[in-house]
Formats: structure tokens, sequence, C-alpha cells
């Protein structure tokens, strides 16, 4: 080759520099179109495009820097073509392992707020527990990746699960057999039940706490029912701020019925109650309503009492058969743990739990109580008593409620930790009978609807034991504090935990994504499109040539 040859053929050095380093990327993307045939099982035109992709730029870059001066050309082109060819295919090889075992093992990292893409210690529970196989059937005519992610997350869990897709415009007889009545519609089967776990709407994908919910449903033999106290000023089961739909529903979702109970109207525990709610009343009970309740604990039923401070329901004939001391007092939280999530001292953070199933999977993570009261619990003979909800040694028990400033009284002030739920438990002294009522009147007539709605008939086994739950707040359980940090679980678990029916899945449940849309007026929206298309670009632009006129 002659000089003249030479020089027309030479690039400058760092030309030469970025296409040795860009040569490189030719054996990923060959990699890359071989890992995705091979997987996929289908070579697609994707696959392919990597890979001649890949293989005309290791070509073109060989050939470009081999015919610069000093290069493989003018040398001993088999030795360093070897060697090149050598190198090229030990990083193909590497690559390929890497990937595979990429793919056999992958590595996945939940960094969303709620960790929505990692299923609760709940889920998980019931999917290792699986006797029978369950199936997801999502009749759908469009797959959606994010919902067969979710599925494989499931599937990872338990070799008794299983899902597929179908699409109801092709296969119709199967879509009429569940009886598939939109576009897009999901069902689990185990067995011979089937049951609806959600329909898809505009995007929306599946959820976890329905899924879950629908599979603890359709393991039981019934359907068990959870009554809540209404009449005395108790909070609503409305969609107010301070109203429980948010909690019923989650009880819903969990396969559980809920309904009001007026008991100055009814006067009797209904004999399908698997649990009673009291939430938050502010008037007292009327005797009878009291009696009535006390003779359903006896007789082995389950009650959940959320007392407000400055109220008085008049529970104290209940409260005394347990050995519960409420107190009147506010408890204070100084520790600041609240102020991280805009709470002042007058919303109790708790981050300590007590050893029971309640909490047991808790840890150290956050529940909330605005206005609460403290709770003691002196032992009685035969009766369990464990506490729930323990807050902070920075804590206190505020005596004078009408003080401006809330300061620490050691003459007058209970110095925390400070315990604002107790779950307690009574064995029987004889089996509860099949002809006695919740409230200790005649039996009620069970007629083949009741039990097919889940009453409880003789057949059902005695309980064992009568539970009970109290709480020295009621507003953690309001649609406005329902989904704050652990409060949910806290709720939920107390109720399965009285129902006695799933009290081998007490954990967290899984989370539902954070509404976290950003609304903008006419005027930032058009900053930021500015912002973004023209100032920021502009900065940087006008800066670089700053530099490089000073550096001429």
């Amino acid at each position: 080759m002659t000089e003249k040859h030479k020089k027309m053929n030479t690039l400058p050095k760092p030309a030469v520099k970025i296409i040795k380093y860009a040569i490189w990327v030719g054996p990923a993307l060959i990699v890359a179109g071989l890992v995705s045939g091979w997987v996929s099982n289908t070579w697609s035109g994707t696959a392919l495009g990597l890979i001649l992709a890949g293989g005309a730029i290791v070509v073109v870059g060989l050939l470009i820097v081999g015919s610069q001066p000093g290069g493989f050309f003018e040398q001993k082109f088999a030795e360093v073509g070897a060697n090149a060819a050598i190198a090229t295919v030990s990083l193909i090889v590497i690559l390929a392992l890497l990937n595979f075992l990429a793919v056999r093992n992958p590595l996945r990292v939940d960094l969303t707020e709620n960790q929505l893409f990692t299923l609760s210690p709940q889920t998980q529970a019931i999917l290792a527990e699986l006797p029978q196989p369950v199936k997801v059937l999502v009749f759908t005519p469009q797959e959606n990746p994010i919902n067969r992610d979710f599925l494989e997350n499931y599937r990872r869990q338990s070799d008794n699960f299983d899902f597929e897709f179908i699409d109801p415009q092709i296969e119709i007889g199967l879509a009429t057999e569940f009886g598939v009545g939109s576009e897009s519609e999901v069902y689990l089967q185990y067995g011979d039940r089937t049951a609806r776990v959600q329909t898809l709407q505009d995007g929306t994908t599946l959820s976890e706490s329905r899924l879950t919910g629908a599979i603890e449903q359709i393991l039981r033999d019934r359907t068990p029912r959870v009554y809540v106290l209404q009449g005395h000023g108790e909070l609503p089961l409305s969609e107010t701020e301070v109203g429980l739909s948010l909690a019923v529903m989650t009880l819903e979702n969990s396969g559980y019925e809920v309904e009001p109970l007026n008991l100055a109207q009814r006067q009797n525990i209904p004999v399908d109650a698997d649990a009673i709610l009291v939430l938050g009343p502010q008037q007292e009970l009327f005797e009878g309503e009291i009696a009535a309740l006390q003779e359903y604990l006896q007789a082995g039923g389950s009650l959940l009492l959320a007392i407000a401070p400055q109220t008085d329901p008049g529970l104290e004939p209940i409260l005394e058969d347990w050995g519960i001391q409420l107190g009147d007092r506010l408890v204070i939280d100084a520790s600041g743990n609240g102020s991280v999530i805009g709470l002042g001292p007058g919303t109790p953070v708790v981050s300590s739990y007590g050893v029971h199933p309640i909490t047991a999977d808790f840890g150290d993570r956050m529940s909330v109580y605005p206005l609460a009261r403290p709770i003691a619990v002196e032992p009685l003979e035969n009766i369990q008593a464990a506490p729930l909800l323990i807050t902070s040694e920075q804590s206190w028990a505020e005596a004078d409620l009408e003080a401006e400033n809330l300061e620490f009284n050691p003459e007058i002030d209970i110095p925390g930790p400070l315990t604002l739920g107790f779950a307690l438990s009574q064995p029987l002294e004889s089996e509860r009978s099949g002809d006695e009522t919740a409230s200790g009147e005649d039996t009620e007539e069970i007629d083949s609807e009741d039990r097919e709605n889940g009453a409880k008939t003789e057949d059902d086994p005695p309980s064992a034991e009568a539970r009970l739950v109290v709480f020295g707040n009621a507003s953690f359980a309001e649609n406005g504090w329902f989904n704050r940090q652990l409060n949910r679980d806290v709720f939920l678990n107390s109720v399965k935990w009285l129902a006695k029916i799933d009290e081998a899945n007490l954990s967290i449940q899984g989370r539902e994504p954070s509404d976290r849309r950003l609304t903008l007026t006419v005027g930032q929206a058009g900053l930021m499109g500015w912002l973004a298309i023209l100032i920021i670009p502009g900065a940087g632009l006008t800066v670089a040539g700053v530099m490089w006129w000073r550096r001429r």
C-alpha cells in the first residue's frame, strides 16, 4: 500500500479508539438475539435482526480497525485474527451463560412504595398450604403482560396453583359455562367449585387482595358472617370520611358477609354470627343489649370492642367480666415518630406489638391511632390476655385534657409504654349446645336457605372458647385512617382471629397501588413543557458552548 493510500485510510486516533470499544456492542447484540430466540422458542424478526446487526458491527469494526496503520492487516493476519476470534467467541459464551443463569434464576428487586410486585406474607402462606390444585381463568380477548407476570409470581409459590388466559370470543362454550358477562372477567376454579374474582375494565390489573381473598373463600366450607352493631352513634357503614366502607369492603373481599345489627330492634344475637363488632359507640347501650352480648360471649361468641376516649357506652359489665380497665386519659406520643408522616403527638404511632397471632408478622412496622385511651387488664382465672399494641417509652397518659401545653407531669400522668389493645380468650365451662341461641333464648329454626348462606347448624362443632378484642381507639378503622400503615392488617387480623376460621392465615395483607397522580394547571403544564423542550436543553448547550470557547 502506497504512502498516499495509507494517509487516505488513516483515521484520527480518538475515532479508532471509539470504534474499538463499539465493536464489543456486536457480541452483546448477538447474545441478546440468541437468548431471545432460545427462551421464546421463536426465531422472530427481532431475534434474527439482533444477530445480524451484531455480526455486521463486528465485521465492519474489525475491517476499519484492521485497515489502519499498524493494524492486523499489516501484521500476521492468522495470529491476530485467531486471537480476535477466540476473544469474541469467549465473550459470547460468557454472556450466554450469564443470560442463561439470569433466566433460570431471576433476581427481582421491588422498589415500589407498597411492595406491589412482592406477594404479601399472607398470600405466600395460603399458597404454600393449598391442599388441592387451584386454577385462575382469565377471560379476556387481549392478554395483559402485567397480569401474566402477576400470576407467574403466584405460581412460583405453589405447584398447586395454575392459570390460563382464555379468549371468550373463541372459547364461547367455556365462557358460557362460567357465565362470563363482560369482555374481561377473572374466575377461580377449585375442584367442582368456581368463584368470580373480579372484572377487568379500562386497563385495570389483577388485585392481590381480591385474588387471595377469593382463594381463601373458595377453600372454606361455609361463608363466615360478621355483624356490626349500630344504633348508638357507632361508626356508620358508609363511604364518608368517618365511615367503615373500606373495612367492610376488605372483609367482603376476604370472603366474609358483613351486616348491620340493631339489638334494640332484634333483641338477640343472630345464630349465624361468627363475630360481633362494636366500633366507636357514643351512647350507652341498653341493659338488654349488654345482657345479650354477655350471654353471647358465655356461649362461645367473639366480640370486638373499639372504644374512643371520652366516651362511656356503658360496657362496664362486659369489661369487668374480663378484667379490662379502660383508662379515662388521652395517650400522648412525644417520640416524634408521627412527625415523619405528618402526625402530631395526639396520634400515637405504634411499632411495638405483643406476642399474638394477630400481630405475629408485624415486626417493627407502624400503625397509627388518632386519639386513643390506655387499657389495662387485671389477671383473672381462666382468662388469657395478650397485649396487642404497645406505645413507645416517650409516651404517657395525659390526665389534664384541658391543659394548653401538653407536658408530662410525673405526679398525675402515667408514663409509657402503654397498651392500646388486648386480645383475650376464655375456655367454655360447657360446650355450646346446638339447641341454644347465642342470646340464651329458644333456638330460631334454621331453614335450608340459612344453611346455604352459612348459618351455624347442629352439625357445626361447638366453639371451644370465647374471644374478645378490645381497642382504646375506634378511628383507626375509619375510611380516612384505614389504609394508613398497618391499620388495615390490625383490623382484618382481629376479625379473622375472632371468627376462628382463618387463624392460620393471619399476616400482612397485599397492598393496592397508592394514588400518586399530579394535578397541574394549564400554566404549570406549559411551563414543564418549555423546560423539557427548550429551557433545560438550551441551558446545557449554552454552557457547553462557553466551555468550548474558553478552551480554544
